[in-house]
Parts: C-alpha cells; sequence; structure tokens
C-alpha cells in the first residue's frame, strides 16, 4: 500500500515559502533554502554538485530523487521542476513532476507534465503507466486499458501493467480476473508489496485462509506497512475468532502505535467478550488519535452507557453526531438516556 507521506498541497505555498528563503535567509544558498534537510549527510553531496554546475538539469533531479526518498516531497517537487526547465527534453523529469503531484491528489495539475512526458518519448512505459493510474482514477477503464496494453506490447513482463490491471478487474467487481492479474504481477515480481496485499484482501474476502498467508508476505516485503496485519485482525474478527483477531491488532499497534484502526478493531472485540471497561480504553486512544471519527466517539459513549457512567456516555453520544450527524445509533443511545 501506498506509504503516508508528507503533503505538497498546496504545492503554492511551500513555492512562496522556498522563494522567502532564498530572498531572505541570509545562511540560504542559491541552491536551497535553510532548511534541516539539507544539513542531512545524504542530502549534502547533492547539494555541492548542483553548486558546482546549477546548469546541470541531472544533478537537480538526482536531488530530487533523494528528497522524495526522506519525504520531503515539497523540495522534491520543487528540484524536479527545475530539472525539466533545464532540459525539456527529458520525459523522466517530466514525469517524476506528475507522479509527485498525482500521488498528492492534484490530478488536474499533474496531467501536463504526464502527457509532456508521454509526448517526448512514446516508448517511455512510465508514463503510460502513469496515464493508465489517471484514468482508473477517473474511472475510464477503456483508456486506462489502451495505455497498459501499451506498455504490455513492448514488454509483457511489466509487472506494473498486470497489476493496474488487477486493479481495475477489482473495481469491476471480477474477482477470478482481479486475482489472474495479480498472481501474473508476483510470478514476474515476488516482492510487488502491493500485489500480496491485493490478493491477500481478495482471498480473506473469499473465506479463504490462503489470504492470509500473502498478507504475511506482504509485511515480510515491507514491514513499516502495518496494514497486512490489520487486515489479518479483520479476517479472524469476521469469523468470530476473537483471541486471533486480538493477537493481530496487538501486532499492528506494537509496529505502529498511531494505527487507529488497530485500536479500534481491538476495542471491538473486547466489547464483544464483555470486557467493557478495556474495549473503553481502545475507544478512548481511537478518539485522541482520530478526534473526528464518530464511530470511535460512539463506541466509547456505548462503554459508557454500560459501565453506568451516564454524563460521559451522553457526551460521548452528542460528539458523535457533531462528526455525523445522520448516526442513528448514537441518536438512539441519546433517547435511552432521556435525551
Amino acid at each position: 500500500m501506498t506509504k503516508n507521506r508528507k503533503g505538497i498541497l498546496p504545492v503554492l505555498y511551500s513555492c512562496l515559502a522556498v522563494l522567502f528563503l532564498f530572498a531572505c535567509g541570509e545562511k540560504a544558498s542559491v541552491t536551497h533554502p535553510n532548511h534541516p534537510v539539507f544539513k542531512n549527510p545524504q542530502v549534502i553531496a547533492l547539494n555541492e554538485d548542483i553548486e558546482d554546475d546549477p546548469a546541470n538539469a541531472k544533478r537537480w533531479f538526482a536531488r530530487g530523487n533523494m528528497l522524495r526518498k526522506l519525504n520531503e516531497d515539497s523540495f522534491a517537487l520543487r528540484d524536479y521542476q527545475q530539472a525539466a526547465r533545464l532540459d525539456s527534453t527529458k520525459a523522466e523529469y517530466f514525469s517524476a513532476v506528475g507522479d509527485l503531484m498525482f500521488e498528492h491528489k492534484d490530478i488536474s495539475g499533474s496531467v501536463p507534465w504526464i502527457e509532456k512526458a508521454v509526448k517526448l518519448n512514446p516508448n517511455d512505459p512510465t508514463a503510460h503507466l502513469k496515464m493508465a493510474k489517471l484514468f482508473i482514477y477517473i474511472k475510464d477503464y477503456t483508456k486506462a486499458f489502451s495505455e497498459i496494453n501499451t506498455v504490455l506490447r513492448q514488454n509483457t513482463m511489466n509487472p506494473e501493467g498486470y497489476f493496474l490491471k488487477g486493479m481495475i478487474y477489482k473495481d469491476l467487481k471480477d474477482t477470478a480476473k482481479s486475482i489472474s492479474s495479480f498472481q501474473t504481477t508476483i510470478q514476474i515480481a515476488p516482492e510487488h508489496h502491493d500485489a500480496l496485499v491485493q490478493l491477500g484482501l481478495l482471498y480473506c474476502a473469499k473465506g479463504d485462509a490462503l489470504g492470509l498467508k500473502y498478507l504475511d508476505n506482504a509485511y515480510r516485503v515491507d514491514s513499516t506497512d502495518v496494514f497486512p496485519l490489520y487486515a489479518r485482525g479483520m479476517y479472524f474478527q469476521q469469523r468470530e475468532q476473537y483471541e486471533e483477531a486480538k493477537r493481530e491488532y496487538q501486532r499492528c499497534i506494537s509496529r505502529d502505535a498511531d494505527f487507529g484502526d488497530a485500536w479500534f478493531g481491538k476495542g471491538w472485540v473486547l466489547l464483544q467478550q464483555d470486557s467493557v471497561e478495556q474495549a473503553r480504553d481502545q475507544f478512548d486512544i481511537v478518539a485522541r488519535l482520530q478526534p473526528t471519527r464518530a464511530t470511535a466517539w460512539y463506541n466509547r459513549g456505548l462503554c459508557n452507557e454500560l459501565l453506568g457512567q451516564r454524563q460521559d456516555a451522553i457526551n460521548d453520544y452528542k460528539q458523535a453526531l457533531v462528526f455525523q450527524p445522520e448516526y442513528a445509533e448514537a441518536a438512539n443511545g441519546l433517547k435511552r438516556l432521556g435525551q
């Protein structure tokens, strides 16, 4: 699954901040602002390369790649754009800008950059697949398939092409073709994390325990993404295998204490097991991690009601309705308590 990155939108504000640093920061270099990331040992050498030859587009692009790796996407975007300004003949520079914008949901902003990349290099598979992603996003699957097939005609062993086909078939509710496409993906690229996750989800949805193995493999490939552990917990929860579900949720929480869904799942299971006070503690954590999540407030309210904490329950139900005014269960909770 895709990882969280620091946002780049609105890009305008980031660009203005950079320009301000260039204009006013006494310690800021001509080639980079006075920001801690540019003192990172991995970035310093790249700064020096650019300072030695600021008209060299490749050097800006190289630093952009490093900044993106470090999750500093605002600065990465700026470097990619500078590379494209310095050398407007390289498709990969335009493609990098478009990809970063697309990743941060600036869909309209990404289109001209990706289109330019395709125009510069009609045989560039990366640009075609990015166009396919755009079409998938707007659900124009015919055009998406056209872009994907262009790539697969050039190289039948491109795993990303089959992965995107799998995502289209999943959207179209064609589970068999979706699974087939994802399996082809991992035959070509056995450690394709996202394909492993999708196979895990699809098999688990069918009630097939093979999905658990795929999710385990996905976590093995990238242990920074705890979603596969959460998905395993959901598989067990839906089958009322509550101890196994709690075990998976705890694995998830131990790796990422800010993963609210795992706390919520654990709370829900504890509530089914009549461990109401412990369940309330879990929902309390969810409410702090995700303060606008109505279900967290409702479930904490339900726990408080069951524990005889009437006023706390009323407050929680009211808070749930603030974030979800049509929340029938919360409204019914207030009625039960005479509100």
